[in-house]
């Protein structure tokens, strides 16, 4: 609203608001008759000069251990930075509504935001850019507006190179255990496993497809039906460590080995991937590093700086070790 009626950005505005010395005479005069005219009270819990910024860090799934790297890497780029970075669950129900988020959000004296594989609703985004609440988000499920400010990993490349590892193991009934059918990085894995496919002229089998979340239970799950068809998989490609494993276990109690009976590769490179027996071969995204860029890309908005480019994408890289093996 003030940022509006003074005619600058909502940074622009924020500086003047949070009493930063960086903003022109003229501006700032612009946006103090702004706040004048409009009546406008600060929120309380806006911070003093003295003290830390103060951002938020959302997780829809807060213990996974793709969470836990993607912690890592924020806190560390926010500590480097003196920023305080307050972590908890993406709010769901009432909680979550656009108002009562952003509402919360600005009382508390957050100047930023950062979402991690949680879905936005074009409300809440809008909400967050009136409250002058900078956002970022790391593989989202979805991008409301195509201007949301995200980091992610070269997802279709990564599920191509996955698919052609197996098929330079000879395997040609490959599976493709994939995350949600609205995220958007689950979608370019399926993309690149398709496109690897097309390449080595092997006909994609749609019985092979399946779609479910990036955990364990929903890996078995799937592992499970893909191995109890009549013509089973040779190999298997997981959309998430999580997964991956699940798949094995599914495996193993159909007695089956892996990997001289079923080839599996995994995404994400966690913890997971190497405590797995035997070892995953993954797909690795960098995901310390995309919580330090999701950081360090949220001050920038802070200070109303402008982006090159809304979508930052690291490069992923094919980690092989035991769970792939030439086919039989």
């Amino acid at each position: 609203m003030v940022a509006e009626a003074a005619g600058v950005s909502l940074p622009t505005a924020s500086k003047v608001l949070n009493g930063r010395g960086d903003v022109a005479a003229a501006t700032r005069s612009r946006v103090e008759k702004a706040v004048r005219e409009l009546g406008y009270v600060p929120a309380s819990g806006r911070r003093n000069a003295n003290q830390n910024r103060i951002v938020d860090l959302v997780f829809d799934d807060l213990v996974s251990p793709y969470s836990l790297e993607v912690l890592r890497g924020v806190t560390q780029a926010g500590a480097e930075a003196g920023v305080d970075v307050v972590v908890g669950r993406a709010p769901t129900g009432k909680a979550a509504e656009a108002a009562s988020w952003a509402g919360k959000l600005r009382t508390g004296g957050r100047e930023g935001l950062i979402v991690v594989t949680s879905e936005l609703s074009l409300e809440q985004v809008e909400a967050f850019a009136k409250a002058g609440i900078a956002l970022v988000v790391i593989d989202p499920l979805n991008l409301p507006r195509v201007e949301v400010t995200s980091v992610g990993a070269t997802n279709w490349s990564g599920g191509l190179a996955a698919t052609e590892h197996l098929l330079s193991l000879g395997h040609r009934r490959i599976a493709f255990a994939g995350g949600p059918r609205q995220a958007s990085c689950a979608r370019a894995r399926l993309h690149g496993y398709r496109a690897a496919l097309e390449k080595a002229g092997v006909a994609a089998d749609d019985s092979l497809v399946l779609h479910g979340a990036f955990g364990y239970p929903d890996g078995l799950e799937m592992g499970g039906r893909l191995l109890d068809l009549s013509r089973r998989p040779t190999a298997v490609f997981a959309a998430s460590d999580a997964t991956a494993v699940g798949v094995m276990e599914a495996a193993r109690r159909r007695g089956l080995r892996v990997p001289q009976d079923l080839s599996v590769v995994g995404f994400d490179d966690t913890i997971l991937a190497t405590l797995a027996t035997p070892a995953l071969t993954v797909v690795r995204q960098p995901l310390p590093d995309m919580g330090r860029v999701a950081l360090r890309t949220l001050l920038r908005l802070i200070d109303g700086e402008s982006l090159d480019s809304h979508h930052v994408e690291l490069a992923t890289k094919l980690v092989v070790r035991d769970s792939t093996a030439a086919i039989s």
